[in-house]
């Protein structure tokens, strides 16, 4: 009998070495750009963060009397949306994590070099309830602001106390609040508090005008954008006790662009020499349902809510088996780092199911949004802008060859 349990026992710590094994080979896999590119930045092969990532000993219960089958106890369906920060020499992505059974939480994944090699720290992130308590929380934009916190803000989702009775999908939306100095320790704040629904709210790093100030996402309900217009921007007094009392439109939706349905601010622009430089999704339906895209544009360095460039079309769109999750045909980011040469590592999720990366450069991605052609908003404007390059084109390569 002893014989026996030394022989199952020696069989389940083989096991438990293989899986940590293979799990291992993933997170340490070396990540390689894209042999494609169109020159504004690079895409990568891998995708940096999944399921697959989460650590085993979320999932797994490694105690041989209460699992001696060594069965997966709690599942891990996707890490997506993640915040970004470089914190030292490490690049920290904070994830949106979808267990199996549908809820979100954030956790803290790192990397030596921001391309490939995260892996997450042994502890989900947690923080304080509001007197409201949530049922879900995910996409967290992280802004390391000149008032020395860094801020988490996110969104919190509560089902709608308004909804008729059987009605079990219908819910809320606010902008949750975290704060920390170590990214250990998370200081829970009230809830932003707006007239409007908030699932896209973003915290400029400066002051403007001795304010903070936030870019919004006003919208009539959970899902529809409804009246609201497209990103907005408002200056609050407090964040420990913030809330919207002003609220204007600086990044308009518009009709017949990428950006119709829904649109709505990434991460944090960044500050450049020309302006600020700004990462958004734009949303349009189609007949497969709605694509959410990615675009740039910049804002006045004195002003930062004065548009000053804006091109045309998407930045990145999904491609190949980007486009297939759980939520298909979709790009989503609220996290990018930029490092002091230069450099812009831009994290982005697919199909809310998996994380990627793509960098390019400060220089690059402010030459994109001056010197591409806007939208002129008309199918006959693209062909004169079509027409005027080619002739450019023409005279020009006379001139080279």
């Amino acid at each position: 009998m002893q014989q026996l349990k030394t022989i199952k026992m020696e069989q389940y710590t083989k096991k438990v070495k293989q899986l940590f094994k293979k799990q291992e080979e993933l997170l340490t896999k070396q990540n390689k750009k894209k042999g494609k590119t169109n020159g504004i930045y690079h895409r990568y092969k891998n995708p940096i963060l999944t399921g697959e990532h989460a650590p085993l000993i979320w999932r797994y219960d490694f105690d041989p009397e209460t699992n001696p089958e060594l069965l997966e106890r709690i599942g891990i369906n996707g890490a997506f949306n993640s915040g970004a920060i470089k914190w030292g020499d490490k690049y920290i992505l904070v994830a949106r994590v979808e267990g199996n059974d549908r809820k979100s939480f954030f956790a803290i994944a790192e990397s030596p070099n921001g391309i490939d090699n995260f892996r997450f720290w042994d502890y989900p992130i947690s923080f304080a309830d509001v007197d409201d308590p949530e049922t879900n929380v995910y996409d967290m934009r992280l802004t390391a602001h000149e008032d020395g916190w860094v801020y988490g803000l996110f969104c919190a989702e509560r089902k709608d106390p308004a909804a008729e009775p059987g009605d079990l999908s219908s819910a809320t939306a606010s902008c949750g609040i975290v704060r920390t100095k170590d990214l250990i320790n998370w200081e829970r704040l009230p809830d932003l508090k707006s007239k409007s629904q908030q699932r896209n709210v973003v915290l400029h790093p400066e002051f403007v005008h001795a304010k903070y100030a936030l870019y919004t996402r006003p919208q009539d309900g959970f899902i529809d954008a409804g009246s609201g217009g497209g990103i907005g921007w408002a200056l609050i007094d407090d964040m420990t006790n913030a809330e919207v009392k002003a609220e204007k439109i600086i990044n308009l939706r518009q009709y017949h662009t990428i950006k119709e349905v829904k649109n709505g601010e990434g991460p944090h622009p960044i500050k450049t020499w020309k302006g600020w430089l700004h990462l958004a999704h734009g949303v349009r339906g189609c007949a497969a349902g709605l694509r959410y895209v990615l675009y740039l544009y910049m804002t006045d360095l004195e002003d930062p809510s004065k548009v000053i460039a804006e091109p045309a079309g998407h930045f990145m769109a999904p491609i190949g088996k980007e486009r297939v999750g759980d939520v298909s045909n979709v790009l989503f980011t609220n996290g990018w780092i930029a490092d002091d040469d230069g450099k812009v590592y831009i994290y982005y999720a697919s199909s809310d199911t998996r994380m990627h990366v793509a960098t390019s450069t400060i220089e690059k991605l402010v030459d994109y949004c001056f010197n591409t052609p806007a939208d002129g908003g008309r199918s006959k404007t693209s062909v004169e802008t079509i027409i005027k390059q080619v002739d450019k084109n023409k005279q020009k390569l006379k001139e080279l060859l």
